[in-house]
């Protein structure tokens, strides 16, 4: 097996831009994925209905699957499944949960998108109901909800077009009302009805503008600056242009932008180090549109990491893919 393996690690080595110490060492260090596990429907006991992963998060060594119209939650460890959220309750209030699209998880909270027009947040610990955004009429709060994320006290709603919609944390209460106004609005330049993946880091909302070719990085201290303005006339990105490369989704673990990117009818997990990353410096140290020439990536709407495991949600094969990112290295020797 491994001398099948091998020729294929000193490809995908010099395809992903192995990093290279040309001063003193002569040693090459590069990243590959193997396949670990899958996630589809038959891990959910008792579901009758097709799988349809869409947006991910992971926190607290759990991980949360949208899945059509419910939230799945998954042991991220053991993969065993813990439990499918069905309903948002609060007190005498129960509404179904319908056309999902995305969640994120912070500072105890769970908060679920649906282009039902709402935004759905819940106690992460025992997953009542804490309050809703939105009514559920597109003409009110939010035209759909297509993505989420919510970090250092704001929250990002990606709604339809090309709309965000920027909130702060503390205006969600047990007792806020549905009918929130923004305190900031940002303009992807392009896009429709598309799931959208988005995270924060440096000081940067990063959404992968798949419909705009390009990484959007907006300045959060710049939000806040120009807050008010921005009501009126969205706030547009900072962005280097691709060609032909749509990046789908991104988030951002201890070293890495985990990314997934489509050129033409081809998917690719791509990993940068966050730092040349945020400097828009694409240099990928894993670039990979399979395993070892098998099992070829759908589109991946969403990505997660959690030590060296990486989750993806090939929503194109209808599974959670988990990938182990290994490392190696290779001495050269001086002649």
């Amino acid at each position: 097996m491994m001398k099948n393996i091998l020729p294929l690690i000193f490809t995908l080595c010099f395809f992903t831009n192995c990093s290279k110490d040309d001063n003193e060492t002569k040693d090459y260090s590069y990243y590959y994925p193997t396949d670990e596990a899958s996630i589809t429907a038959e891990n959910i006991p008792g579901s009758t209905e097709a799988f349809d992963p869409k947006g991910i998060a992971v926190a607290n060594e759990k991980l949360y699957v949208i899945n059509g119209n419910v939230l799945e939650v998954f042991n991220a460890l053991t993969l065993a499944h813990i439990k499918t959220i069905k309903e948002y309750t609060k007190g005498t209030t129960t509404i179904p949960l319908t056309s999902l699209t995305s969640v994120a998880v912070d500072n105890g909270r769970i908060y679920v998108g649906s282009t039902e027009s709402r935004l759905f947040v819940f106690d992460e610990t025992t997953n009542a109901g804490i309050s809703t955004v939105g009514n559920g009429q597109w003409w009110q709060t939010f035209v759909h909800v297509f993505g989420v994320v919510v970090k250092d006290g704001l929250i990002f709603v990606k709604e339809k077009e090309k709309s965000i919609k920027v909130f702060e944390t503390s205006q969600i209460t047990e007792t806020s009302n549905w009918n929130l106004e923004p305190i900031a609005k940002l303009n992807t330049l392009n896009g429709y009805t598309e799931v959208y993946s988005m995270d924060v880091y440096g000081g940067n909302l990063v959404v992968a503008g798949r419909d705009a070719k390009s990484y959007l990085y907006y300045d959060i201290a710049n939000i806040k600056a120009n807050a008010k303005n921005s009501l009126t006339t969205p706030i547009e990105p900072d962005k280097l242009q691709f060609v032909d490369i749509k990046p789908i989704a991104v988030s951002f673990s201890k070293d890495w932008a985990v990314t997934t990117e489509n050129e033409g009818s081809t998917s690719y997990l791509r990993l940068y180090p966050k730092e040349e990353f945020i400097r828009k410096n694409y240099k990928a140290v894993l670039n990979a549109s399979d395993i070892f020439g098998e099992n070829k990536f759908g589109t991946i709407v969403g990505t997660a990491q959690l030590d060296d495991r990486i989750f993806l949600s090939d929503n194109t094969n209808k599974k959670i893919r988990v990938v182990k990112l290994n490392k190696s290295a290779i001495a050269e020797q001086n002649n």
